[in-house]
């Protein structure tokens, strides 16, 4: 059965830059920012990854007593001085409903990727005005655990790379570089020229996913919610698949049909 992909706007973490979105509501939502004004990254997963990569600057880390010890556990040596607090802090930090399980980190943003810096030998993720956080998150966590080079997404709506999206992401974003681009056509176009076979996922796509693959390096595109695949987007792919599944559900959320996607590369490669 032909799957259709949606990307669910749940909501940005905050705004860009530090400033708050026309929709922020400090009651019911929070702008993932320290009393410093710094982005933080909450979360224990995401916390911990953040302080393992050496290309992420720390700054403070927020935690509380509870929290030191389990982290201690896992990382007996911290690079940074941790600053105990109480939970009411860190919830003032990352918002109200924010699951921050005792512990924030101060950074600074890593430094921005391009695409002159891919490889031209491994899987890329591209997205189409995809701008939720949690699915952003979500498919960076995939394309970690697949060793995907990079996510690609529009910088128009792009959701900020802290907060709801490090969270969900749960250490990814560490390990996998964020692209944003201008213009994704163009930067199809650039894909290509480095030697990318570009596959667009579209529910009504000629050929299931598997069949479309080409062997070398690979760039998946997937569709936001509703819309799919801009018409520019489809013209700069060099051809568009669909995901067959047995099931009797007929549409999967965006972030997981990128992760499926990346499995069936993963099996298409093992199998040459």
């Amino acid at each position: 059965m032909a799957r259709r992909f949606d990307d669910k706007r749940r909501g940005r973490d905050g705004a860009r830059e530090g400033r708050p979105s026309p929709s922020f509501s400090p009651s019911r939502q929070a702008p993932s920012h320290a009393p410093s004004g710094r982005p933080v990254i909450y979360g224990f997963h995401a916390v911990i990854e953040a302080l393992k990569n050496p290309r992420r600057k720390a700054m403070v880390l927020h935690i509380t007593e509870n929290a030191l010890n389990r982290l201690h556990e896992a990382m007996p040596k911290l690079p940074v001085a941790p600053r105990l607090a109480r939970a009411e802090e860190i919830d003032r930090m990352t918002g109200s409903g924010a699951v921050h399980q005792g512990l924030a980190l101060e950074v600074d943003g890593l430094p921005a990727g391009d695409l002159a810096d891919l490889s031209g030998e491994g899987t890329v993720i591209v997205l189409d005005q995809v701008t939720d956080p949690h699915n952003v998150g979500a498919i960076l966590r995939s394309a970690a655990a697949f060793a995907a080079e990079a996510v690609i997404i529009t910088e128009r709506h792009a959701p900020d790379a802290i907060g709801v999206l490090a969270k969900t992401a749960s250490g990814g974003l560490e390990h996998v570089p964020l692209i944003e681009v201008g213009n994704l056509a163009q930067a199809l176009v650039k894909l290509g020229d480095l030697g990318y076979w570009r596959v667009g996922l579209d529910s009504e796509g000629p050929e299931d996913l598997e069949k479309s693959l080409a062997t070398g390096p690979i760039a998946l595109v997937l569709g936001a919610e509703g819309r799919g695949l801009r018409r520019l987007t489809r013209e700069r792919c060099d051809t568009l698949a669909r995901l067959d599944m047995p099931g009797a559900i007929k549409s999967l959320n965006v972030s997981n049909a990128a992760a499926v996607a990346l499995a069936v590369v993963t099996r298409f490669r093992t199998a040459k």
